[in-house]
């Protein structure tokens, strides 16, 4: 799934959303993709610990289970994305103020997406879904950045080479592959959830 086409108002809503996070990254970060990298992901880290939260909540409220691998899908896509910005974090070396931005992002994000997602989940899931896409966008731009010679080819952190399992010889252009890849699955993922709730429900 490369692009999930706008359907429904909800798409509409979810899709102008994640342009605006985009604007914002494109006019504050431009082509320095480490250091976008280090905050967007902080804010990717969000959704899935929120979502499976409230998720595992809800079964324990309603007394149902069949929610495990949902919960378990949301809560590994939310470790994912930490460390995907453990490992950026390594190489863009962010200062003090991204740092404090990194707070900030993050404090106003959790609360406007748990909000969105106990009153809108199917439009919560999209919204991460084209966020995922965006990022997939990022990431390959960043490949052209490195292969075209405006960034370094630096070898990849220990932390990336123990947690994907690359060569020792890895370097940063492996790393924005393998990451690059994790995103392209949670698009697909959070897509596939937003679906679930346009299906009939079961009796």
């Amino acid at each position: 799934m490369e692009h999930y086409q706008v359907i429904t108002m909800s798409d509409r809503v979810a899709l102008s959303f994640t342009k605006s996070m985009r604007f914002f990254a494109d006019t504050f970060f431009q082509k320095r993709y480490g250091h976008r990298a280090v905050v967007l992901e902080t804010v990717a880290g969000v959704p899935g610990m929120v979502a499976g939260m409230w998720t595992h909540l809800m079964s324990l409220r309603q007394m149902r289970h069949g929610y495990g691998p949902k919960i378990r899908t949301l809560l590994a896509e939310a470790e994912n994305e930490r460390m995907h910005l453990m490992t950026f974090i390594e190489i863009a070396k962010p200062n003090r103020f991204e740092r404090y931005l990194v707070l900030f992002a993050q404090a106003i994000f959790w609360n406007v997406f748990f909000i969105i997602y106990v009153f809108f989940p199917r439009t919560a899931h999209r919204i991460v879904g084209y966020f995922e896409e965006e990022a997939v966008y990022s990431y390959t731009e960043y490949l052209k950045e490195i292969d075209e010679g405006r960034t370094p080819n630096i070898p990849a952190p220990q932390i990336a080479i123990d947690y994907w399992k690359l060569p020792v010889n890895a370097t940063l252009r492996d790393v924005v592959l393998v990451v690059r890849e994790d995103e392209a699955g949670h698009r697909d993922t959070n897509h596939a959830f937003a679906n679930e709730y346009d299906r009939p429900k079961a009796n």
